[in-house]
């Protein structure tokens, strides 16, 4: 029966396309055929006797899918095997590593042949998810007079949170796959300079024309689609267009009111927190999110902090409220 064939109870399990094929990591596109064939000819359905053939067949597929596109086998090197398996194996599954793909030029995400369905969730969590640009990325574009358009390319980068409040030019490098003259797939950089709009958001795509692949016989370039992300910020987690600040207050600032300064990406702004504020309390900062028509917020999540026990007058003070302050911080929980 067609369908994924590698499901389980704890998750997506990491594949190994090399060992599927019986081939070295640094095999050439030749080799790697020519493992496919022999496969595809043992396990064929129609021919094998196995009784796993039909599942051994599939992975075969699955396996050459990857391997035979320098794109795809490019990326997919890109993940260390030994620590796939390690994090599969702490339970939970494979998870793709949050920038396995970033700043990788990809000519489309999806499948480029066979029966989808025939594919395994691993496949789907790397190449599954559209991860395709615009107009003509996954099969190459439309025939123009005198030749074919070339393919649109996708690729993910990172730029800093401010960019997207001052806007920014910025030389960006990318990575795309190339194959040599004896089939392997190799590494080439190029660095672009690419004008940041302000507002841009988390998963806005950027096209720049004529950067992709080129034309056949002729035709025009294929563009270029960046697909915007955000490094991390030691303040600030974006949330859409709002940003979250984790904003540490003192116990007498939460319990007596106060007005403290807090950090915005445009420079720091007092702050009025209510008496009787808890931890996780969110404060809304209006309109000191990402810029745009409509501008985000700003939320500043109240995280209490306690000054240490360090020294006999901080504790001589503890005790002193804990004696004083009839309060019990589990009575809600019933003890």
């Amino acid at each position: 029966m067609a369908g994924r064939f590698d499901s389980t109870e704890t998750g997506v399990e990491y594949k190994d396309y090399y060992k599927t094929l019986g081939v070295s990591r640094d095999a050439s596109a030749d080799e790697i055929k020519r493992a496919y064939r022999r496969l595809a000819r043992k396990y064929h359905p129609d021919v094998s006797k196995e009784p796993d053939a039909a599942d051994k067949f599939r992975a075969a597929n699955e396996a050459y899918e990857v391997l035979k596109d320098p794109e795809k086998r490019a990326a997919y090197d890109r993940i260390d095997p030994d620590a796939a398996r390690a994090s599969g194996a702490r339970g939970g599954g494979f998870q793709p590593p949050p920038d396995w793909d970033r700043g990788f030029e990809f000519h489309g995400g999806g499948y480029t042949g066979g029966d989808s369905a025939d594919f395994s969730d691993f496949f789907e969590s790397l190449f599954g998810r559209g991860f395709a640009g615009g107009p003509g990325a996954a099969a190459g574009g439309p025939r123009q007079r005198g030749g074919m358009r070339g393919r649109d390319h996708v690729a993910r980068v990172e730029i800093d949170l401010e960019d997207a409040f001052t806007g920014a030019t910025r030389d960006l490098t990318l990575n795309a796959p190339d194959t040599d003259a004896q089939g392997r797939v190799t590494h080439r950089e190029r660095t672009l300079r690419v004008r940041i709009p302000k507002g841009v958001r988390a998963g806005q795509q950027l096209r720049l024309s004529g950067q992709g692949m080129p034309g056949m016989a002729g035709g025009e370039a294929g563009d270029l689609y960046l697909e915007i992300a955000f490094r991390a910020h030691p303040h600030f987690r974006v949330d859409g267009a709002d940003l979250i600040l984790d904003l540490p207050v003192a116990p007498w600032e939460a319990a007596l009111g106060a007005t403290v300064k807090a950090p915005t990406p445009a420079g720091p702004v007092d702050l009025r927190i209510p008496p009787n504020s808890n931890g996780g309390r969110r404060l809304r900062l209006k309109g000191r999110g990402l810029p745009g028509a409509t501008p985000g917020d700003l939320y500043a999540v109240l995280r209490i902090t306690l000054p240490p026990a360090d020294d006999e007058a901080a504790r001589a003070l503890y005790e002193r409220m804990a004696d004083e302050l009839a309060f019990n911080p589990r009575a809600r929980l019933g003890v």
